[in-house]
């Protein structure tokens, strides 16, 4: 199938493409006065639309910054709402909107794309490749002790909906980044956000944490009570802290809510030190099928490369993307800088392998051992290793 059209929808568009989205995940459409609130999560000329009699694909993004490893915060378009309609699948209409975006993405000098991927097998033929892991864990609430030594933290103030969608912007705005893959929300992204507290049918709080310069940290929950044998649950939707004290406070603030048995989180860092605040670390379990990778693409492979900081020794590696073949080439990477070069490669990758290198999530060496990096001199297999390595593990902490 080749009969059809792909272009940038007009904003009286953008609720088809809402419809067409939510029909491939199986939800149904939203009402008019949700759609009021959801209207506004649509960039505008942001949003795909594949035609052939109608409507038949979508996706859309917006635009952000995302943390890459030195601290400096780079142009990335957060993707999302993609989807094509069940009668149209299999015939190409994801591969020529995936090959849209990423062209006009290059074409407007956006050197990053992200995005998760409800089904990990379809994106790495679009360069994307798994960039951030996570984890999930459990809290036994009721036998969680803090250790004399963890900090007190500051002061607490509960929020209820309203305010908090009011003021969760600014605190969130004013919070470093101080880890790989950290993304910033833009206006378009709390829309989102809105749309899920209102949808929840278990109240949303919000617990902001208050420091000596004021809120340097907060936590959204929601609690499940199950009213049968199974434990009351507080779900921990997000959680971010500046400081070593905002997140004891935060949770010393948790273990102190009532009526609930088990604190989870999802998603959280992998060198988050949670279980290190109890006095028994076993209280705070593993929980499975909570890892979401953040998938990244770079768009741009010689800029997204220099706007990241390295260690070691220089390498030389050979990139090959099938979908922008401007970026296939060798690229000296170094300490000092990145430069396209005829010298002979140390490595060879795809594009999507080098974004799973490139917030330092995985080493070289196991990329290589299972075939995703081609090594053409031994020796830089290592140097590599140590070039993207990174102090902080990579974490977004930003579903989109």
């Amino acid at each position: 199938m080749s009969d059809y059209s792909v272009r940038f929808l007009r904003p009286d568009e953008h609720r088809a493409a809402s419809d067409l989205f939510r029909a491939t995940l199986h939800v149904a459409a939203p009402s008019d006065d949700e759609w009021e609130r959801s209207q506004h999560a649509y960039q505008p000329g942001r949003t795909l639309g594949v035609f052939d009699t109608g409507l038949i694909g979508t996706a859309r993004s917006i635009d952000a910054e995302l943390t890459v490893p030195g601290g400096k915060r780079v142009p990335v378009a957060a993707v999302t709402g993609v989807g094509v309609r069940a009668d149209r699948t299999r015939r190409g209409v994801l591969t020529a909107m995936m090959g849209t975006q990423l062209r006009d993405l290059a074409a407007r000098g956006v050197p990053l794309a992200a995005l998760y991927a409800t089904e990990g097998a379809i994106y790495g033929r679009y360069g994307y490749g798994p960039a951030t892991r996570t984890r999930g864990y459990r809290v036994d609430r009721r036998r969680a002790v803090l250790r004399d030594e963890v900090p007190a933290g500051g002061e607490i103030e509960l929020l209820t909906l309203e305010p908090a969608l009011e003021r969760l912007p600014g605190i969130y705005a004013a919070l470093p980044h101080t880890a790989p893959g950290m993304m910033t929300r833009p206006p378009y992204w709390w829309p989102g956000f809105e749309r899920h507290a209102r949808r929840s049918t278990t109240p949303i709080s919000t617990a902001v944490h208050h420091g000596p310069d004021g809120p340097d940290g907060f936590v959204v929950y929601t609690v499940v009570r199950s009213h049968s044998e199974d434990p009351d649950t507080l779900d921990v939707l997000s959680l971010h802290s500046a400081s070593s004290e905002a997140f004891a406070g935060l949770w010393r603030f948790l273990l102190g809510v009532d009526l609930v048995d088990t604190i989870s989180a999802a998603d959280r860092p992998l060198d988050e030190p949670t279980e290190l605040l109890f006095t028994d670390p076993t209280r705070c379990r593993p929980a499975a099928g909570h890892d979401h990778s953040t998938w990244l693409r770079l768009v741009d492979v010689e800029a997204a490369l220099a706007a990241r900081e390295y260690q070691g020794d220089p390498v030389v590696i050979e990139v090959s993307d099938p979908v922008l073949e401007a970026n296939s080439g060798r690229y000296r990477v170094s300490p000092e800088g990145v430069v396209p070069t005829g010298e002979p490669a140390g490595l060879r990758l795809g594009v999507d392998a080098l974004a799973m290198l490139y917030l330092g999530t995985w080493r070289a060496s196991a990329l290589a051992g299972t075939g995703l990096v081609q090594p053409v001199e031994p020796k830089a297999v290592a140097a590599a290793d140590e070039l993207f390595r990174t102090d902080v593990s990579a974490w977004c902490g930003t579903f989109f």
